[in-house]
């Protein structure tokens, strides 16, 4: 039986979704300690439940697909309105460095994974999913570049694949970015360093998780105002603040919209969300370069964020996890390389070139984090070296602004020139 749910049941299924995820991570502790997202929690354990009732009474769930691909859009849109080129001038020319270090591997992680795939009999597009799509792109990236692939290059289960890849890229970030430094730190001969019992507000703000956290602290969302905006004009997310930041993902939205279809079939065909990305970093820095506008951040965080979690909640309801069942062991081959991979690109190449110091030590525990996963992942990753022995400043300042915004801007462009390659 065939069952289709129009865009209002998809929506309150996503939200219980959510919900659902939210209470797993407050009750199993080892999901929060590896940061993996609400909407990953929930959604995987809807997705079980929808393969069993297909499986026990052949139920099938068709869920509407305008509103997931209104919200991934969105998503894709708050990326480039929080890509404040001005801020460039914040973190110099180690920031510009550490772009080119995360450009190269990026690079580096698609051509292993395009080439172990057609080793092992699989589409190299593919490979790409088990690249830089779902591993340094993450989740948001990973559904939707599943369902390009999927629709327009015929790859059957590109988006059930990246999913589950992204959720082990977070688990296998986590898990290597600590040691990894440490070994690191250990090289430099520096001893850990108690806690400090009155840490200031700086250490507060950089023990905070900043874009896409699933944590809830309104403590840090105060912190971040007292440091960054002016103590007695804090701006607070209102109606009429919110109507503002919508304008602006809907004329992100429309550009993209006519983008898309004044490119089909030109050179410059690009997918959809990367229209809007682009969309979003014309209208942010031609607002403020030109105009002198005042953007409000965490408005567009919280949308951003608002839409990432419903679009990959209703991307896991429509999961189809039997189509997995015969890649699991080349993708689990290809899994473990790119993880070997991450670790000596790190260890050999992100560390020297960042400066052979505490920082670049530091700096590569981050990169462990969002190379494999996520943006709050590395600043995690971060946060436990830091916590043991030095502040670091300088990789809390980096880190976010790459892991956050620019990598993904890189990761768009690098995956459109890997899709035109002939031997895709």
């Amino acid at each position: 039986m065939e069952i289709t749910l129009n865009g209002y049941y998809t929506l309150i299924l996503a939200t219980f979704v959510l919900l659902l995820g939210r209470f797993l991570i407050k009750k199993i502790k080892v999901l929060e300690d590896f940061n993996i997202p609400e909407p990953v929690v929930g959604g995987l354990v809807a997705a079980m439940i929808v393969y069993a009732l297909n499986l026990i009474w052949g139920y099938s769930f068709n869920f509407h697909q305008g509103l997931q691909t209104a919200t991934m859009l969105m998503f894709f849109a708050s990326i480039g309105l929080s890509a404040d080129f001005g801020r460039l001038k914040a973190g110099g020319s180690p920031l510009f460095i550490f772009t080119v270090v995360v450009s190269v591997f990026i690079i580096l992680q698609d051509v292993v994974g395009v080439a172990m795939a057609s080793a092992l009999g699989l589409d190299p597009l593919l490979g790409l999913v088990t690249g830089s799509i779902a591993l340094t792109g993450g989740h948001g990236t990973a559904g939707a570049w599943g369902v390009v692939l999927e629709e327009e290059y015929g790859v059957v289960g590109a988006t059930t694949l990246g999913i589950a890849v992204a959720t082990y890229g977070l688990v296998a970030g986590g898990l290597i970015g600590g040691p990894v430094a440490r070994r690191l730190i250990q090289r430099l001969g520096l001893k850990p360093t108690p806690a400090n019992p009155n840490p200031s507000d700086v250490e507060k703000l950089a023990g905070e998780q900043s874009l896409y956290s699933t944590k809830h602290t309104e403590d840090g969302d105060h912190r971040q105002e007292e440091m960054f905006e002016k103590p007695d004009n804090i701006r607070l997310i209102t109606a009429s603040s919110t109507i503002e930041s919508l304008a602006l993902f809907a004329a992100a939205l429309a550009f993209a919209d006519i983008m898309t279809i004044v490119a089909e079939g030109t050179w410059f065909q690009l997918p959809t969300f990367v229209w809007a990305l682009a969309a979003g970093v014309i209208i942010r820095n031609s607002l403020t370069i030109v105009f002198n506008f005042d953007m409000f951040d965490r408005a567009i965080d919280v949308i951003g964020n608002a839409s990432l979690s419903l679009f990959l909640a209703m991307a896991l309801l429509s999961l189809k996890l039997w189509q997995l069942t015969d890649l699991a062991g080349p993708v689990l081959i290809i899994l473990l390389v790119q993880t070997l991979i991450m670790i000596i690109y790190v260890y050999f190449i992100t560390f020297k070139v960042m400066g052979k110091n505490y920082d670049a030590a530091v700096l590569s525990a981050g990169h462990c984090g969002f190379g494999m996963g996520a943006t709050p992942t590395a600043i995690a990753n971060m946060q436990a070296v830091t916590d043991r022995y030095l502040a670091s400043p300088k990789a809390f300042l980096i880190v976010p602004m790459v892991g956050a915004f620019f990598v993904d801007i890189v990761n768009a462009t690098i995956l459109q020139i890997f899709t035109k390659l002939p031997f895709m």
